[in-house]
């Protein structure tokens, strides 16, 4: 007996939530401006504070800083840290190292490549701040944690050079040649870095560093010889599974760094009491401005409202993503937060590595927004005629895909 519409129906109905879940997750990178917004933020920190420290990068990171490169090697063999500054003690190296890590931020954050930068990027980060593992201000933290995640992210759909290459119609997305030798060569430095054994990585990066240029080949390769085919469809979706994956990452760090810091307040006399701001504002290291720190010091109110709001903020943050209103107002506190702690106590990078964190919970119709009037503005300054920034990938299959970007 054939069974009726409704029967027929019912396993539908049971199934049909959990099909469009994993189409959601499989189907496109989501969160395209979010994590756009994070590539830029966190390469554009990273990128200012190299340029800032730029004459004194030798005393920080090199062979003329108190933590001797003998001091670092012997740290290193017991914790397995990896840098690239541990495979020679040459002033040159040094140099090279170094100037790898302000290029690749800088086109990172411009979006060139973003694939083999990301890569790049991370190397640079995790080669300076684990040569010199107590230079930082906590913001080099975070940075640290996101330029891992990054490199599992497909942070080039929108705002960046990749998108305007890939799009229908650009010259650059009918043929790449630098994509190629851009990869041959860092094949090159890999597999000799692996054969002499220089890697001197935990097994996860070592992963992370072949599976990266491994599967670059082969997105070539399926785009090349079958761009309709199901290797490519199949690459597609592994790539959408990864950026899906290192977003919900990304927000969660974010949420069990606030919630950690709102919990470990509490706990604090002094944040109970309502005087914990009072203190860094007395010291001479978190005083850039000494004049403003003695005048909201002097305010017993400002210094108790801002003490416990910092905390209720924090803790109630993780929360509050289940409100979106709630959420965004919060969010917005936060942001005001660091930019304030930039100003008065003198940390301008942790608050930037802060608020790119924040901003992967930014909802897309503001980034629209905020991104339409920075292309509206730069169209001013430069005189252009009005060009829209470029958009999330298609994933039609005349749309070319590059071998590295």
């Amino acid at each position: 007996m054939r069974p009726g519409p409704r029967a027929a129906g019912r396993p539908l109905l049971v199934a049909g939530p959990a099909v469009r879940a994993v189409q959601r997750v499989t189907a496109a990178a989501l969160g395209p401006y979010q994590s756009a917004v994070v590539r830029i933020g966190f390469a554009g920190a990273w990128l200012l504070f190299l340029l800032r420290e730029l004459p004194h990068r030798r005393e920080l990171y090199g062979p003329d800083g108190p933590w001797s490169w003998d001091m670092a090697q012997q740290l290193i063999a017991k914790n397995g840290a990896f840098t690239g500054l541990m495979w020679s003690d040459s002033g040159v190296w040094f140099e090279i190292v170094y100037a790898v890590a302000v290029l690749s931020s800088a086109l990172l954050m411009i979006g060139w490549r973003t694939r083999t930068m990301s890569v790049l990027f991370m190397f640079g980060v995790l080669s300076l701040q684990n040569r010199s593992i107590f230079m930082g201000d906590g913001g080099d933290n975070v940075i640290h944690l996101m330029a891992i995640y990054l490199v599992l992210t497909r942070c080039g759909q929108v705002w960046s050079l990749d998108a305007r290459r890939a799009a229908p119609g650009a010259d650059g997305a009918r043929r790449d040649r630098i994509g190629p030798v851009l990869w041959s060569c860092l094949g090159v430095f890999l597999v000799i870095g692996s054969a002499t054994d220089r890697i001197h990585a935990d097994l996860w990066l070592v992963i992370v560093f072949w599976g990266v240029w491994i599967g670059q080949a082969l997105w070539w390769a399926a785009n090349h010889y079958a761009p309709d085919g199901e290797p490519r469809a199949l690459l597609d979706v592994l790539a959408n599974l990864l950026h899906n994956a290192a977003l919900v990452v990304i927000m969660a760090e974010v949420c069990l760094v606030y919630a950690t810091a709102g919990w470990y307040k509490i706990q604090g006399s002094r944040w109970q009491d309502g005087t914990a701001l009072y203190y860094p504002l007395k010291l001479d290291y978190f005083s850039p401005w000494p004049e403003l720190s003695s005048l909201l010091a002097a305010s017993g109110v400002i210094v108790m409202l801002v003490t416990y709001g910092t905390v209720m903020v924090q803790v109630a943050f993780p929360f509050t993503l289940l409100n979106r209103r709630v959420k965004n107002v919060l969010l917005a506190c936060m942001m005001l937060e660091h930019a304030a702690i930039a100003v008065v106590l003198g940390l301008p990078f942790f608050s930037l590595a802060m608020i790119a964190a924040d901003a992967v919970f930014l909802p897309t119709p503001f980034l629209r927004w905020l991104g339409g009037r920075v292309s509206g503005l730069g169209n001013r300054l430069f005189s252009r005629p009005s060009v829209s920034l470029p958009e999330q990938r298609s994933d039609s299959p005349e749309q070319s895909r590059t071998l590295v970007g």
